[in-house]
């Protein structure tokens, strides 16, 4: 018996309902807690699982896309691809997660709670990207978003070049919607973006990859409005503008806005409803957290500015 520890029974620890004192007394017994399970559940949440980087520093990466997903009323779910050492003033260090724990992780989920939609973020290497698409074929997943996070905010690239051919090749076909911003398009198809009026071609050439839709956002361009351009397989087109909003605190946006479309999607929204509704919660979280500090440098939005219930579907 280890020092310190009091045998069961021992006074220091007594009965919290001691029994009455006397010869025979019989120990006092507590009704047991008895759950109804007669009535099978009728119901079950939205599931949306990310795929993606964790960020230590919670504004973006996984962390960012379990606060989108609760603030939308949906249960979220993950399987991380890499830890990262990071806070509001950049990265220090990356560990990449071994595929085959991936693929665990993925299987875990899947197998035993289910998925409705999926945004996928940072896939650092060849045989990350594999273990995705072998999920996405071997357990049907629907409603797959794919951030592909390729460039970090001060230019440097955060994938080899090998990677980003396996990535075009192995998702663009198996996802609903690829998310690039400017800098991560430029990276797809070779040559930059210059100016608004050259968004509608650059969507196009990123459909021609194999893609079944593009949200190319246009938020590094200058100017007052921030102009994203939504472009479906077989012409569908829309552009969607909003006021740029002044903030220093953006850190995360596109983790942010990726997840957010995937909770509407797994809600039952069309890929046109779900980005306008991603759209319109993310300048929603830009704006709450423009005036708050968190750390020194870049911090994140505010996810959880206007949560909604958690919501629930038919079985």
């Amino acid at each position: 018996m280890g020092a310190g520890r009091a045998p069961e029974g021992d006074a220091a620890c007594p009965h919290p309902n001691p029994p009455p004192a006397g010869e025979g007394a019989r120990e006092q017994k507590q009704s047991p807690i008895i759950f109804n399970m007669t009535q099978a559940p009728t119901q079950r949440y939205a599931r949306v699982l990310s795929i993606a980087g964790s960020d230590s520093g919670g504004g973006a990466g996984i962390q960012a896309d379990l606060k989108t997903f609760a603030a939308l009323g949906c249960y979220g779910m993950t399987a991380i691809t890499a830890l990262t050492a990071q806070n509001t003033l950049g990265v220090s260090g990356i560990h990449g997660v071994p595929a085959e724990f991936l693929k665990a992780q993925i299987q875990a989920v899947v197998e035993d709670i289910g998925v409705d939609a999926v945004k996928l973020g940072m896939l650092h290497a060849p045989e990350v990207v594999e273990v995705v698409a072998w999920a996405i074929d071997r357990y049907q997943l629907k409603n797959v978003v794919l951030d592909p996070v390729m460039v970090a905010t001060s230019g440097d690239r955060l994938i080899a070049a090998d990677t980003v051919q396996v990535l075009v090749r192995e998702l663009f076909p198996r996802a609903l919607v690829v998310t690039p911003n400017l800098d991560e398009a430029a990276l797809l198809i070779g040559h930059a973006i210059d100016g608004i009026d050259a968004l509608d071609a650059a969507a196009d050439e990123l459909l021609a990859l194999g893609a079944k839709g593009v949200l190319l956002k246009g938020g590094h361009l200058p100017g007052d409005d921030v102009v994203d351009v939504l472009l479906q397989a077989g012409g569908d087109r829309k552009r969607l503008a909003s006021k740029r909003i002044a903030s220093r605190n953006l850190h995360g946006t596109g983790c942010t806005l990726s997840s957010a479309i995937a909770a509407h999607l797994a809600l039952g929204e069309t890929l046109p409803d779900a980005v306008a509704q991603a759209r319109a919660y993310i300048l929603g979280a830009m704006a709450a957290g423009a005036g708050v500090q968190v750390g020194a440098g870049h911090g994140p939005l505010n996810h959880g500015f206007a949560p909604v219930p958690t919501r629930r579907l038919p079985l």
